[in-house]
């Protein structure tokens, strides 16, 4: 398992392996420790289905640091950096979680745009174990295919 990440693509980004330990009926499946090296704090856990088509773009939170994981199908995350001082503003990257093969935790900090869409034809669920309580007027969100972002939904081209 380790708790080595790989390096981000983009800065503050990081994917952390996640332990999946095989049971008579079904797998145990680790998510987010206290004694993890990554671990900041805790805030709220909750569950976001994403049916198959659907896009859930674009969101990004002012303080909130995401902690994401798909115990459920597999869901394609995009993230867009357009922090003015960040080093890797105008980056965007994907990561594909989920199960037999990426059961991983992705760390999405604050301030990043970031969106998601199920793999395949089968609903995914991620687990956000985010780092504070939510707050209303936190977050900012923006259309799945706003301008200034450069990345295409394949999923909103074939509607």
């Amino acid at each position: 398992m380790g708790d080595v990440a790989a390096a981000p693509s983009i800065e503050g980004v990081a994917c952390f392996p996640l332990r999946e330990i095989p049971t008579e009926g079904g797998s145990v499946l680790h998510m987010l420790r206290s004694d993890a090296p990554h671990f900041q704090q805790f805030g709220e856990i909750y569950f976001s289905e994403c049916l198959p088509g659907a896009v859930k773009a674009w969101k990004r939170h002012t303080r909130m640091t995401q902690n994401f994981a798909v115990p459920v199908g597999r869901i394609r995350v995009v993230i867009y950096d357009d922090r003015p001082d960040s080093p890797t503003r105008g980056t965007t990257a994907e990561h594909v979680l989920g199960r037999p093969d990426a059961y991983q935790l992705l760390r999405i900090p604050p301030m990043v745009w970031y969106g998601f869409t199920a793999e395949g034809d089968v609903t995914g669920i991620i687990c956000n174990c985010a780092d504070m309580a939510h707050v209303p007027d936190e977050s900012e969100r923006i259309e799945a295919d706003a301008a200034h972002i450069p990345y295409c939904w394949p999923e909103l081209s074939r509607r």
